[in-house]
């Protein structure tokens, strides 16, 4: 068996690639719920919904976020009626005491959908209208995402890290955000100044999650601060990566990241942003993936290959590079 951590878009394309080496029934992702938001009253879990769009077979692959060939009328009525009634644009958080009011799961994460800031098609809010439907009927995030997962016809087992709230929220020079605030919303542009995992303290990793990491655990180059730091930030999770094998793949080439805000986020953090930097963020791995022309160094064993993941084949280049990386660590 296998345990892959995953968030953002980095893990899900590797995931492409997997069957090279591993059969489905050997492959379990653990995913990140640190991103998720409540948004005009829905749940949603982005990184949940990548996986589950990305097995079912309907992820729009250039965006590597909603279903491909989705249409958007709510979101655009809900812009209209917005405009035409001067209200607000752009995300606005529900007042304080609204954020720990309601569904538990949604803690410190609650937006208004007024303006909505995120693009949810048709049918992707669908799901997010089944998932909430469920949550609230009091079905587990843990549960929900199975059902949801045998709905979209997934051969691997998809686990959220966590059924308890963990919200990742940065600090900037323009103030509090959420990560889908800051990302999406500010497309990234305010200067971060730290990240915190609001509720990691009291949240705990699920039964299921803690057995997966019994097994052997593959990151991949998902941001190591808001895709994976979630994660490592629920008690006891990183005490279980430090005692089972873990191969770590690289979301740089020296100093440039493949995508996203991960330099920014790993220099708030005090963590160097680029390849060498993993050490301090991943000091439990006992082995590296690094792009071939990377010319960064490690005291453990470190494979270099073409790291870049633009299609299929790619991901299977970089998978038998981890499979070379588990047979040195046996």
């Amino acid at each position: 068996m296998v345990t892959f951590l995953s968030g953002g878009t980095g893990t899900p394309k590797l995931l492409d690639g997997a069957g090279a080496v591993f059969s489905p029934e050997e492959i379990r992702v653990v995913a990140n719920t640190g991103d998720d938001i409540e948004l005009g009253g829905l749940f949603v879990s982005p990184d949940i919904d990548t996986l589950l769009f990305q097995g079912g077979g309907v992820l729009d692959r250039e965006r590597w976020w909603g279903i491909r060939g989705d249409t958007h009328r709510t979101h655009a009525a809900l812009t209209d009626i917005a405009k035409a009634a001067d209200l607000p644009h752009g995300p606005q958080y529900l007042p304080e005491d609204r954020q720990t009011a309601g569904r538990e799961i949604a803690n410190w994460r609650r937006f208004s959908g007024i303006a909505e800031f995120m693009t949810i098609g048709d049918r992707d809010r669908a799901v997010h209208l089944t998932r909430t439907s469920l949550l609230d009927q009091g079905h587990t995030l843990s549960e929900v995402t199975a059902t949801l997962a045998d709905g979209f016809g997934l051969t691997i087992d998809i686990l959220p890290m966590s059924d308890d709230p963990v919200a990742s929220l940065i600090h900037t020079d323009d103030g509090l955000m959420h990560f889908q605030e800051y990302w999406v919303g500010h497309r990234g542009e305010p200067t971060v100044t730290n990240v915190e995992f609001r509720g990691s303290s009291s949240a705990r990793a699920t039964p299921a999650v803690l057995e997966a990491l019994e097994d052997t655990v593959v990151i991949g180059p998902s941001n190591p601060v808001t895709s994976i730091g979630p994660m490592l930030a629920l008690p006891g999770v990183a005490q279980a990566l430090m005692e089972t094998t873990v191969v770590a793949v690289s979301p740089f080439v020296g100093d440039e990241p493949f995508s996203g805000p991960v330099a920014e986020l790993m220099s708030a953090v005090g963590a160097t942003p680029d390849t060498a930097g993993l050490a301090s963020a991943y000091p439990f791995a006992d082995a590296f993936i690094i792009d071939a022309d990377d010319d960064t160094t490690f005291d453990r064993p470190t494979i270099q290959t073409d790291i870049r993941i633009d299609s299929p084949e790619d991901a299977g280049r970089v998978i038998q590079a981890i499979d070379e990386a588990l047979t040195i660590l046996e």
